[in-house]
């Protein structure tokens, strides 16, 4: 049965959301000293390949110890809107809904923008996202979201936390919608994948996150299995 790990490193190098915590290791304990090692780490809820839970963004939402372990593999479909440009939406039309709505056997839509070939470069905050019309309709139909990207919403530049710029500023709408509409809805959000340029079309995705008590999110080792 063929897998792929799907996740991105958590590295010295780990791209972060603005003002989110940075990764950091720090030596515990050192052969030489102690004759065993331990590393101490540092990082946020949402650091590298992470899974939003809906008390993310909804204050009465619940937290990732509230779902069973089980619910966070999920029979994925992939689609790819890799042709998307920097800070463009990802509409209704993009995606496989319209008349194969009905055939759309699946829990999660897995979105390839191909912007994981910039991780680790500023050009990864410029990431296509999903209109708010696309991810509710996600919502209404049931799907979890994955996003090879940071988020499913624009983000703001690494220096500028409110990425506003005389080009970008009519591509960037107020607040975090489609996170708002896939979470309120008790969906969840799977961000910055990676490797989905030849998966196939249908795979199952398992993201189990950390047993964080009441965790608004937590990396994942996120695998393709198909």
């Amino acid at each position: 049965m063929p897998t792929r790990d799907l996740s991105q490193p958590l590295d010295d190098d780990v791209t972060v959301y603005p003002g989110d915590p940075s990764v950091e290791r720090h030596p515990a304990a050192t052969h030489e000293d102690d004759g065993y090692r331990v590393t101490e780490l540092r990082f946020g809820s949402h650091a590298g390949t992470h899974v939003d839970a809906p008390s993310h963004t909804e204050p009465d939402g619940r937290t990732i110890d509230q779902f069973d372990v089980g619910q966070f593999a999920f029979d994925a479909r992939l689609v790819d809107c890799s042709d998307t440009n920097a800070r463009e939406p990802i509409r209704p039309a993009d995606l496989p809904f319209g008349t194969e709505v009905s055939a759309l056997d699946a829990e999660m839509l897995v979105v390839r923008t191909g912007w994981d070939e910039f991780w680790g470069t500023d050009r990864y905050y410029d990431h296509p996202y999903l209109s708010r019309e696309a991810a509710a309709q996600c919502a209404d139909l049931g799907l979890h979201v994955a996003f090879d990207a940071l988020s499913p919403d624009p983000s703001p530049s690494q220096t500028d936390r409110t990425g506003r710029t005389e080009s970008s500023v009519d591509a960037e709408p107020e607040g975090v919608p489609a996170h708002r509409e896939l979470l309120g809805s008790e969906r969840f959000v799977v961000e910055n994948l990676r490797g989905l340029d030849d998966l196939p079309e249908e795979f199952e995705l398992r993201a189990y996150p950390l047993a964080l008590d009441r965790g608004d999110g937590s990396p994942v080792r996120a695998v393709a299995v198909w």
